[in-house]
């Protein structure tokens, strides 16, 4: 007997071959079967999946869950999105090394480049290491809801070995370099599944430093990289300058250093990429720049998003346009019911509209692109339905439209902005990305941007958007999708047990409702740590979710079940 058989369902199996109806048995964790109902026998579960889709579980390999996964075990919000594996450790931020008293600085560190509450950090926190090894070794007790690997991170490896030095971003010498690279090999050996770097200046730390390595020059990062190189596994991972729209000059720069580096180490070397609003079509060069290095090659491949990235907000958010006004500021500590009430009279209304505050520009800049979220979330919303164009239309100031917005749904109306992949008011760029032989599905950054952004919610709509809904061009392939979250990102880093549906490998898989499945708006929650804010969104249409053959989720509801474990790289 089979200890877990789903029925009849659509097997999506990873590969991106053609959907096919059958059956797959799981047994001790693993597929051993996936065929038809007379050639596969009875499981102790079953699960009828007539109608429904069944995919390995997604790998989201862009994640920043370093310190949530000492006190969480579900990794909220991404297991709610059919999410089964996680890789933390990205853009050169993260806990490990670190010595007690530089703690503080590295929970900064992360407050200020991924927007984490710090508070939440400091009262969640569970610090059970100073190195990187035992830094696994801690993770690998944790009894949580999905698979956890991570990668060692420039930031906190630069602070360890040089200390304030390392903090400020100063030059490294020839045994500071040594140093870096022997505790990067150390970590590769013990499990590391890569190393990552942030060389954009919109990664700060909450006092207003750049990320250590920012600047770092060229003899730090191949000296580093060859720990990558003696290891044998592993891949280097980069925010490079110009990611965030910052400096257009910058990305094709990045891109030589990064091909020269992924021939010198034989890694493969990944970048995050988007589409600039300064130089929308920027990003075909650098396409063709990355297949050139492919075609050379070097491992060089492109971290691409499902969506444009950008803000969320509401009246319970951090950053809105009505912030920094006086009137408005002197509210903000009521409860949201008597908030409201306040906001809606005649009086308050005038004052704070005849006010300008610190987040005033937001409007000024973003108004033809700030659009309300309805009850069904698109993702691609038309310009015709921003602040602007409804002032424009009804002979009104953006300022005054938006205030009346926002006060709807009892205050609780949430707002996006989409900035980049979004220069045209398409995602006709996104989709030229996901279909680029050398893109990688990333850059969810799950657990991070507490109060701008919830894009853990992206697998999802990869499969209701880009597969089934898309009506402003073409969509993409259902197997397509499924393949870019699942075999391509574990191959990526060298995940070789998971990603397919495919006897031998693990029984990591969703079943899905296709029809049904959507993501509900945003929504803020005080659940972390210190009761500290956050942005959330959950999902309708996942009948089950599995992790090495367990059933962790039926129809969003936790079942009690924690299979997860800490995956570590290994050589070959």
């Amino acid at each position: 007997m089979h200890d877990l058989v789903i029925r009849g369902g659509t097997v999506v199996d990873g590969t991106g071959a053609t959907a096919r109806t059958a059956d797959v048995a799981v047994r001790d964790g693993r597929v051993v079967a996936v065929g038809d109902r007379s050639g596969i026998g009875a499981g102790r579960t079953e699960i009828d999946a007539d109608g429904a889709l069944v995919t390995p579980g997604w790998v989201d390999i862009h994640t920043h869950f370093d310190g949530q996964v000492t006190w969480d075990d579900l990794l909220t919000p991404a297991c709610w999105h059919g999410v089964t594996t996680v890789v933390t450790g990205n853009c050169g931020v993260g806990f490990a090394p670190c010595r007690p008293d530089e703690r503080r600085r590295l929970i900064e560190l992360m407050e200020g480049v991924e927007d984490i509450p710090g508070t939440a950090l400091h009262e969640g926190m569970q610090w059970h290491w100073e190195s990187f090894p035992e830094y696994l070794d801690y993770l690998a007790t944790r009894r949580i809801v999905m698979d956890v690997g991570t990668q060692i991170s420039h930031g906190p490896v630069r602070t360890y070995v040089m200390g304030e030095r390392g903090a400020r971003n100063e030059p490294a010498t020839p045994e500071d370099i040594a140093a870096m690279a022997a505790i990067v090999r150390e970590a590769m050996e013990a499990g590391a599944l890569g190393f990552t770097t942030s060389r954009t200046i919109m990664h700060r730390a909450i006092d207003g430093e750049p990320v250590p390595g920012t600047y770092a020059a060229e003899d730090e990062l191949f000296g580093i990289g060859t720990a990558l190189r003696e290891a044998g596994h592993g891949v280097f991972e980069v925010a490079p300058a110009g990611v965030a729209g910052e400096d257009d000059l910058a990305p094709s720069r990045e891109v030589a250093w990064m091909r020269r580096l992924a021939a010198a180490i034989g890694r493969p070397v990944a970048y995050g990429m988007t589409q600039s609003n300064a130089s929308p079509a920027l990003y075909r060069d650098l396409l063709a720049e990355t297949q050139a290095a492919a075609d050379a090659g070097a491992e060089v491949w492109m971290q691409v998003a499902g969506r444009a990235t950008g803000l969320i907000f509401s009246l319970e958010t951090t950053y809105h346009p009505l912030r920094g006004r006086p009137t408005f500021d002197a509210l903000a500590a009521l409860p949201m019911t008597e908030r409201v009430a306040r906001l809606r009279t005649a009086e308050v209304r005038d004052a704070i509209l005849g006010e300008s505050g610190s987040q005033s520009s937001l409007l000024s800049a973003f108004g033809d692109r700030i659009v309300p979220i309805g009850d069904e979330v698109d993702y691609e919303p038309a310009y015709e339905d921003s602040v602007v164009a409804r002032a424009k239309r009804e002979g009104r100031e953006p300022d005054a439209v938006l205030y009346d917005l926002m006060l709807e749904r009892d205050g609780r109306r949430m707002f996006m902005i989409p900035i980049l992949n979004y220069a045209d008011g398409s995602l006709e760029p996104v989709r030229e990305m996901l279909l680029h032989p050398r893109s990688v599905f990333g850059l969810g950054d799950a657990g991070a941007h507490c109060a701008t952004i919830c894009d853990a919610s992206m697998t999802t709509t990869m499969l209701t958007h880009w597969a089934r809904d898309r009506s402003r061009g073409d969509r993409l392939p259902l197997e397509l999708a499924v393949k870019k979250m699942t075999s391509d990102t574990a191959a990526l880093y060298g995940l070789r047990d998971r990603g397919r549906l495919a006897p031998g490998m693990r029984a990591d898989l969703n079943v899905i409702d296709l029809e049904r499945l959507r993501t509900h708006p945003p929504e803020v929650l005080y659940d972390l740590p210190g009761d500290c804010p956050r942005l959330i969104q959950r999902a309708d249409g996942y009948i089950a979710t599995a992790v090495a053959g367990s059933v962790t989720f039926r129809e969003g509801e936790h079942t009690g079940e924690l299979p997860g474990t800490l995956i570590r790289g290994r050589r070959g």
